[in-house]
């Protein structure tokens, strides 16, 4: 990873990055740490937070040697890929963290479908095509040194790395003739930085409303068969504190219910 070139990306004007026009205007300022080798970026995002880093802070490693995703499960980090943290002061409570994931991916989805790359979302944290998983979202929230609560978003995408047969490398689903601002993997970290604030902003400025609006439009689960308690079932969306909503047909009738990140299992195609 190339300061100077990342320096360059990030300057690019918005549209070139994939971000709406609505949110061209917000330029934000990063602080920029890069290393060639980290156990986690988060678990280092959380030690510069420790020592006084706040919003905008930004840890990024060409490799990971303790990567972990969702429930401490380990994320595989070889050189080629995207491992970045981005520490954000939150104006929401601590317990919103799942809607500060929701936003992240659709944000870094929304950016790059713009720019002709065919990315969905799987709920509630992964981004996918033609059913393999390109990235990964991992959202971390606490509260250090009796500051306001913070949070540390952990995005990890695909580019030139090694995948398992699930995964996807989004070098391989650039259209014929590539966007000028996605050649790189600094490139991409700029399209994922603004993108993750976009989500953000969108979140926070039009209301999850409008955001779980944008997040429906890319999710690949809307209307898939599945089973709850035995009972075969339909998924219909996602709701307004980040559950993933399904309809259960059972003998006693048809129900809604809500389900927790964990409480299903939604699989790959691959």
């Amino acid at each position: 990873m190339d300061r100077n070139r990342l320096d360059a990306a990030l300057k690019r004007p918005a549209p070139d990055l994939g971000i709406d026009p609505t949110w061209g205007c917000l330029r934000p300022r990063f602080d920029l740490h890069l290393y060639s080798q980290l156990p986690s970026t988060n678990s280092e995002a959380w030690r510069l937070v420790a020592a006084g880093a706040g919003s905008g802070t930004v840890v990024i490693a060409q490799e990971q040697t303790a990567g972990r995703g969702q429930w401490g499960r380990p994320w595989t980090s070889a050189v080629g890929g995207l491992y970045l943290s981005l520490v954000l002061e939150l104006e929401v409570v601590l317990g919103d963290r799942a809607l500060l994931t929701l936003a992240t991916a659709w944000g870094i989805t929304a950016a790059l479908n713009r720019l002709g790359l065919p990315i969905q979302i799987k709920w509630p944290n992964d981004l996918i095509s033609q059913g393999r998983k390109v990235g990964g979202i991992l959202t971390e929230t606490r509260r250090v040194n009796q500051r306001m609560p913070m949070a540390v978003v952990g995005v990890g995408l695909n580019w030139t790395n090694p995948v398992p047969e699930t995964g996807q490398r989004l070098v391989e689903l650039l259209p014929d003739s590539p966007p000028i601002a996605l050649q790189s993997l600094e490139d991409l970290a700029a399209i994922a930085l603004r993108g993750m604030l976009q989500g953000y902003y969108c979140w926070q400025q039009q209301g999850i409303p409008t955001l779980l609006d944008q997040y429906h439009q890319y999710l690949v689960n809307r209307g898939q068969s599945v089973t709850v308690a035995g009972h075969p079932a339909t998924i219909i969306g996602v709701s307004e504190t980040g559950h993933l909503q399904v309809q259960v047909f059972s003998p006693t009738g048809i129900s809604i219910q809500a389900l927790k990140p964990g409480e299903i299992q939604l699989g790959y195609n691959a």
